[in-house]
């Protein structure tokens, strides 16, 4: 049986990026908690961040920090949480310059967020200090990564959305599923340029969108 196309509404949606809202104190207090984390990674270590340490950083008590986060593994997965955020505003970026074009927003996005990844000094601290006390970041892009690729997941299938296309919802869910996941393998363990890795992810989904005949070799668009 064929796939029926996914069912189009009146008006088709639209990947938007969403203005913040005015911050309040306690968002402000979290945003500066959080940046201290941040750079405490990238200068020391995750193993040299502790609640008294960001409670110093930011002129607040230790207390305040625990209320502010409960402990130091949740405070983990808020800062990589946060970063995801910064991947997803080029992620937006990819499907914004290719409004008509499905592969190739997806082949913009990708390239989009390998490139940054080679260059995000929180990514790098991270990757870089993946044994003994600095394991506890790691996991939350590997073993323990499900609220990041969930979010990761559904900005793209948000974009996905606004294109006319042949696959069932189910299909669509599984193909952004693989796209998702093999991005994020390529972020930890690149084994190619970010061009050579997009033009291969762009393939694989020009296949499965039946969109092959534009994209051809993937060697031709790196």
């Amino acid at each position: 049986m064929s796939a029926q196309p996914i069912e189009e509404t009146t008006t088709a949606p639209r990947l938007v990026r969403v203005t913040a809202p005015a911050r309040s104190d306690a968002d402000t207090l979290r945003s500066q908690l959080l940046g201290a984390a941040s750079r405490l990674t990238i200068s020391e270590g995750w193993s040299k961040v502790t609640m008294s340490r960001l409670a110093d950083e930011v002129g607040v008590s230790r207390q305040t920090v625990y209320n502010e986060f409960g402990s130091k593994p949740a405070l983990a997965q808020q800062l990589v949480l946060g970063e995801l955020q910064v991947f997803l505003g080029r992620v937006f970026d990819g499907f914004e310059a290719s409004p008509s074009d499905p592969v190739g927003a997806i082949h913009g996005a990708a390239l989009n967020v390998l490139r940054l990844s080679l260059e995000n000094p929180l990514l790098h601290a991270v990757i870089a200090g993946s044994h003994g006390a600095e394991s506890e970041l790691l996991p939350l892009l590997t073993t323990d990564s499900e609220a990041l690729l969930t979010l990761a997941k559904e900005a793209i299938t948000e974009g996905m959305l606004r294109f006319e296309l042949r696959l069932t919802r189910a299909q669509l869910d599984v193909g952004v599923d693989v796209v998702v996941r093999t991005v994020l393998s390529h972020v930890i363990h690149p084994s190619g340029t970010p061009e050579e890795t997009a033009a291969g992810i762009a393939w694989i989904a020009s296949v499965v969108l039946g969109l092959d005949d534009q994209w051809g070799d993937p060697k031709l668009r790196a």
